[in-house]
Formats: C-alpha cells, structure tokens, sequence
C-alpha cells in the first residue's frame, strides 16, 4: 500500500470512527441504565394479553426501551424466565435494535444531503431511509413473532433453558398460592387463628423468595426470620450502571472498528475501478444479497451501522436497506450469541426467513423509487 492509499485509508477510517462513536456511546449508556434500573417483569405489564397484539406491541417496545443488537439477546433470557412469552421476546429482540430513537437519530445524520425524487418531487434520501428501515424493521420483526407464536416452545428454545423454565414453574404456582391466599376469606378452615389470612406458616412452605408476599398475607413482622439481601444505593447504582454501558462499550467498540477498517479498506483499496463491483451493484437481486452477506460478515451496531451503508455509493437504496435491516437482526456475532437461547435449528430457518423477507422488502422498496423517477 502507498503513502497515499494509507493515507485515504485513514481519512476514510477516522471519518467513519467520529461519526459513529457517539451513537455508539449514547446506544451503551442507555443500555446500561436499563439493564441496572429497570425492574424485573416491568416489560409484561405493556403487553396486552392478546396474543397477537402482544407480538405488535412488543415490537413497539425498541422506542420506550432503546438497546442495540450487542446488549438485547443476554436480557432475552432473563425476560423469558420472568414470564414473557417466547413470541414477544423473539420480537422485541429483533425489532429493539432498529425501531429506536438512537437507531432513527443515527440514520438520519448518516443519510443527511442526497435527495430521491418520488412522485415527481425531491424527498430527503434520509427522511426516505430512516422510516423504510423502521418500518420494514418493525414488519420483519412482528412476522416473525406471530409465525412463533404458533411453534411449541420446546421448538425454539435450548432444551436446557426449557428445563429450567419447568424447573421453575413451581414456584410461580406457590406465588400464586400465597396471592390466593390473600384474596380469599379461609375462616372456615382457621376459626380461631390469630392470623387474619390463611392461620398457617407460609415460611415453612414457601422459599424466601416469597418474603414480600407472605408478609401481606399474615399481616407480621418476619424479618426475624429471613435474611435480606443488601441493596445497593443509588450512588452504587449508578456506577454499576456506567460500568455496564463501558463493558457494552468496549464490546461494541471492537466490533465496530473491525467494521471500520473491511470497510475502509474495501472503498479505498477495492471499491475504486473494480469492474466486477459496478456488475453485482446494478443488479435487483444480487446487490442486496451481497450486501446482507457484508452485514453479517461486519457485525456492526445497528446506532452506527449508517454511516457505513451510507459510504456505499455504488450500490442502490434498496441494497442499503437490506444491509441496515438484515445486520442488526443476524450477523457473525449475534450467530454466537443466539445459541445460548435459541435451538440451531430454529436459528437456521429464522435465517432463512429473515434473509428471504428482507431481500423481498428490499427488492419491492427499489422497484417502488424506481417507478417515482421522472424523465
């Protein structure tokens, strides 16, 4: 390489880096804060109990609870064990990364000057992508929640998360058990207790996880006889918080200057003159699957992967929109981390699926900007 390519190389580099690092940044703090704050089963209180209004809804989630591809699969298996249903988190993880505001932000910034012209007047090409990529994001996304919807669980989860949720679910029965308890009047079976509910232990049937609930029902003081675990203060909090968002940070961060360099790399040493590029990039099917295929291999985040697709001039809006909607929902990384959830071959046929209905999206959303072109 010459002095002169090295340096194209790191203009294109350094150009990239700034502009995505505070989206980046923003995306992992928010992130972190959640994942500190947010209560347990906070997320099942917004669903409706309809399923298929849920699977919507759930996909709607990504705007009130913003979190990037890298930190939404490890909270999926702890929203699962919470109770929400498999449909809902399968959503809500694949929709989260694309359909929020610092996704939209960034979108917006990466696309901001060239303009497409539909029904014969000159749209702003950003306001154009950041809205067909949420909206086919959000589509995508709740299709594939109402498919799962209908596939046992046994079908999509690892057998072992599977029997840790039948392990489990013994002791939702003995929460409800107490709640019952409390709800009803037992005087029949415990007249003379001095108890005002159920006039029987409940520590001696039920873990100590049940503390809060047994204290409502019988109505005394059993400090004495559990051990509470020390919460932490808010300034303790907030710096488990920070260090969360830097961990997803640094995670994130390596990702992405990979991403940075293929990239620069590719415009700077491969793109310039390559006769072959200019073949796959004007052709309808081929240049968004190539461009897919890039976004898996790239693992980028969805808060900066923009301005990435934004540099690729050769190729259509179309292809864009592939690469923007496919990669924050499967890519090299993400590949790893689904099998911790996930059975293989769900993960093959929702890579499938997801490969054939964005391509199709992508291909109906060119063909549509091609139709407004006005001689």
């Amino acid at each position: 390489m010459t002095g002169e390519a090295r340096q194209d190389f790191a203009f294109a580099f350094l150009s990239i880096l700034f502009e995505g690092a505070p989206f980046i940044l923003l995306g992992t703090l928010i992130s972190g804060f959640i994942d500190i704050y947010m209560p347990p089963g906070m997320m099942d209180r917004f669903l409706p109990k309809n399923k298929f209004l849920a699977v919507l809804m759930a996909g709607l989630l990504g705007a009130v609870f913003p979190v990037c591809e890298c930190a939404v699969v490890p909270v999926i298996r702890r929203l699962v064990k919470k109770g929400l249903p498999v449909s809902c988190a399968l959503t809500y993880m694949l929709a989260a990364p694309i359909v929020n505001p610092i996704t939209a932000l960034s979108t917006w910034k990466a696309f901001t000057g060239p303009v497409v012209m539909i029904y014969g007047e000159t749209v702003q090409a950003n306001l154009v992508m950041t809205v067909s990529r949420m909206g086919l994001g959000f589509l995508v996304a709740v299709l594939l929640g109402w498919v799962v919807a209908r596939i046992p669980m046994v079908w999509v989860l690892r057998k072992r998360l599977v029997d840790e949720l039948k392990n489990e679910q013994p002791d939702h029965k003995a929460i409800e058990h107490v709640h019952a308890c409390c709800d009803h009047d037992h005087d029949h079976k415990h007249k003379n207790d001095t108890h005002a509910c159920c006039g029987h232990d409940h520590s001696a049937q039920h873990t100590h996880k049940h503390e809060e609930s047994s204290h409502v029902c019988c109505g005394h003081d059993h400090s004495h006889d559990h051990t509470h675990e020390h919460k932490p203060d808010g300034s303790q909090r907030i710096v488990a918080a920070m260090r969360s968002a830097i961990k997803d940070f640094v995670d994130v961060g390596v990702y992405f200057s990979i991403g940075i360099a293929i990239t620069a790399l590719f415009n700077t040493g491969i793109a310039p003159g390559a006769a072959w590029l200019d073949s796959i990039a004007n052709r309808q099917i081929l240049a968004p699957s190539a461009l897919m295929v890039l976004a898996f291999i790239l693992s980028l985040c969805s808060t900066s992967d923009a301005f990435i697709a934004a540099t690729l001039d050769k190729f259509t809006y179309g292809a864009k929109l592939a690469f923007l909607v496919f990669g924050p929902m499967l890519d090299l990384k993400l590949l790893f981390l689904y099998q911790t959830v996930l059975r293989k071959k769900f993960i093959f046929w929702m890579a499938v699926g997801l490969f054939a209905t964005i391509l199709l999206g992508a291909y109906y959303f060119q063909w549509f900007l091609n139709q407004q072109i006005v001689p």
